[in-house]
């Protein structure tokens, strides 16, 4: 029986792995995935004559559509081809549609998880954008490097829709290269010779040298010539809004240049910074440097929600880079004495895998808005070209590249390899931040383990766990964004029909040491090791009611009828999204908002104004009762509930005394789990250690009290000097 129990919580141990990767399991077989989302849309949708799709092309994930035996286009999936994410760090999904000529003729929006998107902008705009799509001409955007179009950008969801936009011309233009549509050809081998950074280059120069030869290339735009490109585009709303002042004002004054060739960043850093940013480069990574001044921000403050820098990208070719906060450093100042004050000074890395070549020209993109009402806006992109000299460069032999394999097909066989190589990155990337949740982790482990000598001081025990909470909520929480959701647990169902894949979920360090603790933690503790403990919403609540109590805010205790019977709620609710996930999991995903965690813990309360209130109404609850969320809503709660019932362990100490006749610890369980004869509930306990401080409190425990009591008792009665330890010396009469 005893083996069995082990075999059912191992089962259960790997299913959470798998619930938690889901939504990268999802694309690890990227020709299944245009196969299933094809069965969702009919291909009318993409071509109205044809009446079925074609077999699936071997040497590219493409649907032809049919109409008999004639192809009319091709139907592919963004992400099949590219691989671009948005906001929630997620892949958004769009089929798209591709003539013979190279005219895109629908494009549709078919899976996203975007936190922008999901709240306060309806979905029906995002998809009215992708539909928009329908008449792009694929050649054209060849030739201008997929800027020939004009982005109609929706306010509040900026970065979304400039990735959907960046996945579909990239991932049209490779279609099109691959199958010869429109008289576009597939990028040829480069047979001419290869150029890199030559490292031997590094004596320092000097600012006036560095923008004169093209080191450093310069984007500046005034009032004027900003109010003439908005009355060109023609937007009436933007024209009745022009930019004020002299036209002759700066509004834009852009400089960037390579910093990872030695003698701009040496000139532009200084030789110390220089050293921290080779430092920081991994193997294959560049960087440019960004200097700004003049009345328009190229950073904007849109990065500081959501991580993402919305105002510029990088684009060579087919390649397009968008920056993350990640890849972010500021400069304090220039090094080049006879440099120019700038206001922004900031150094982007380009990651190695996104195929970037510093010897092939380049262009920095930068997006500029103008507010047309109270949050509206309308956008205008302006090109920062770049060219590194060439004196910068040395040439490099190449090894011949063999006639057979270059194909799509061989291209795409690594493309595991690629994955393994980009997670270990991703490890290699965030050591930090994997060792501070190792240490965080194994305290945690150590305070369990030890929780009676632990909670023998009630003083260290209430801070060690005020600062443990904080820690939570701020770092994992609020600048890791690692909150686990039920979203995960809903997920289990369409993972176990996916194929398994190791290295997509190894993509996210932190959420899979999480899953990894919460799976370990079920046997030994229950649920309480995550609510208790690891959750940053949790850990909100919890932190707030503490200073609620602090300004003496009167606490609500419901009978215990009513508050045994309001557990129920969080399990119903588990019960009604899994029942829906069964059906749906978009649907469920999207019933899921019942968790307020996206918006208090991810988004940092940046959401509608209905999601926010939301939050913000569970949190005011949670003042007059402590951890109202967690006790009768919480859907995570209660699917962790489940499993935890199989633990192995039951460490919590308790008298015969509790509960009859005394009932302290009842009173003072911070979640009301413990029933008045004194048993603890285990799927409602959150590990506080509380119960365990009072078990040993002389102060507080009638059953310590009493043993204190006789202990004293037979010290006068036998006249043992407590000054003498270890002995037992009698004092005169």
């Amino acid at each position: 029986m005893r083996a069995l129990r082990l075999r059912t919580v191992f089962l259960l141990i790997f299913t959470f792995f798998l619930s938690a990767s889901n939504y990268a399991i999802a694309a690890s077989d990227s020709s299944n995935r245009v196969l299933n989302f094809s069965t969702k849309v009919e291909v009318t949708k993409f071509f109205p004559k044809a009446d079925r799709y074609g077999e699936l092309r071997e040497d590219i994930a493409v649907l032809p559509a049919m109409a008999g035996s004639e192809v009319l286009g091709w139907v592919f999936l963004t992400t099949d081809l590219v691989s671009t994410t948005g906001y929630s760090g997620k892949p958004i999904d769009t089929l798209v549609g591709i003539d013979p000529d190279g005219m895109l003729t629908s494009v549709q929006l078919v899976k996203h998880a975007e936190p922008i998107v999901l709240i306060g902008i309806p979905d029906s705009e995002i998809k009215q954008v992708t539909e928009n799509y329908a008449g792009l001409d694929i050649k054209k955007e060849a030739e201008q490097g997929g800027s020939a179009h004009e982005l109609d950008i929706i306010s509040g969801a900026t970065v979304t829709i400039m990735v959907i936009d960046d996945s579909v011309v990239r991932a049209s233009l490779k279609v099109a290269r691959t199958l010869g549509i429109g008289g576009l050809k597939g990028a040829e081998a480069d047979t001419g010779p290869k150029f890199v950074i030559d490292p031997d280059k590094t004596a320092a120069s000097d600012w006036m040298t560095l923008t004169g030869d093209g080191s450093l290339r310069r984007l500046t735009l005034d009032v004027g010539q900003i109010n003439a490109a908005f009355v060109e585009q023609g937007n009436p709303k933007a024209i009745k809004r022009p930019a004020k002042g002299p036209d002759t004002d700066s509004y834009v004054d852009m400089y960037m240049g390579l910093a990872d060739v030695p003698v701009i960043g040496r000139t532009i850093l200084g030789d110390a910074e220089y050293a921290n940013l080779k430092k920081r480069m991994k193997e294959g990574d560049h960087a440019i440097v960004v200097l700004g001044r003049g009345r328009y921000s190229f950073k904007g403050t849109g990065y500081v929600r959501g991580g993402i820098f919305d105002r510029i990208q990088l684009i060579q070719n087919d390649i397009s880079v968008r920056f993350k906060d990640r890849q972010h450093k500021r400069l304090n100042v220039i090094d080049a004495g006879d440099a120019p004050t700038f206001k922004e000074l900031d150094i982007f890395t380009i990651p190695a895998d996104s195929g970037f070549d510093p010897s092939k020209p380049f262009r920095l993109q930068l997006l500029v808005h103008r507010e047309i009402g109270a949050i509206e806006k309308t956008f205008l992109t302006f090109d920062l070209g770049y060219q590194l000299p060439q004196q910068y460069l040395k040439k490099v032999e190449v090894a011949p590249v063999a006639a057979e394999g270059t194909g799509e097909g061989a291209a795409a066989a690594p493309a595991e390899e690629q994955r393994v190589e980009l997670w270990q990155r991703i490890w290699n990337d965030r050591q930090v931040d994997i060792a501070i949740l190792g240490v965080a982790l194994t305290i945690l482990t150590g305070v369990f383990f030890f929780q009676m000598q632990v909670a023998k001081s009630e003083k260290f025990t209430f801070w060690f766990r005020i600062g443990f909470l904080t820690f939570v909520l701020v770092w994992l929480g609020w600048m890791e964004n690692a909150q686990l959701s039920v979203v995960n647990v809903l997920a289990l169902f369409s993972a176990l029909t996916t194929e398994f894949s190791w290295s997509a979920f190894l993509m996210d360090p932190l959420v899979f040491l999480l899953w990894f603790a919460v799976a370990a933690a079920l046997i030994f503790w229950g649920r309480g090791a995550y609510c208790g403990w690891l959750c940053p919403f949790g850990a909100l609540q919890e932190l707030s009611n503490r200073i609620a109590k602090f300004f003496k805010v009167p606490q609500v205790t419901l009978p215990w009828g009513l508050h045994e019977r309001l557990w129920a709620l969080k399990y119903m609710i588990f019960l009604g999204l899994f029942g829906l996930s069964l059906y749906s999991l978009a649907v469920a995903e999207h019933y899921a908002e019942v968790e307020p965690f996206k918006t208090a813990i991810i988004l940092k309360f940046q959401r509608g104004w209905p999601y926010v209130l939301f939050a913000v109404a569970l949190l005011a609850a949670g003042l007059f009762i402590e951890r109202f969320y967690c006790r009768y809503l919480c859907p995570l709660g209660a699917a962790l509930a489940i499993p935890a019932r199989l633990r192995m362990f039951d460490w919590l100490k308790r008298y015969k005394e509790c509960g009859n006749p005394c009932a302290r610890c009842e009173k003072e369980c911070m979640v009301g789990a413990i029933h008045p004869e004194g048993h603890i509930n285990p799927n409602e306990c959150l590990n506080c250690l509380h119960c365990q401080v009072l078990y040993q409190s002389d102060d507080k425990c009638p059953v310590c009290i009493k043993k204190l009591a006789r202990r004293k008792k037979f010290e006068a009665q036998t006249g043992i000097s407590k000054t003498e330890k270890g002995t037992s010396v009698k004092q005169p009469a």
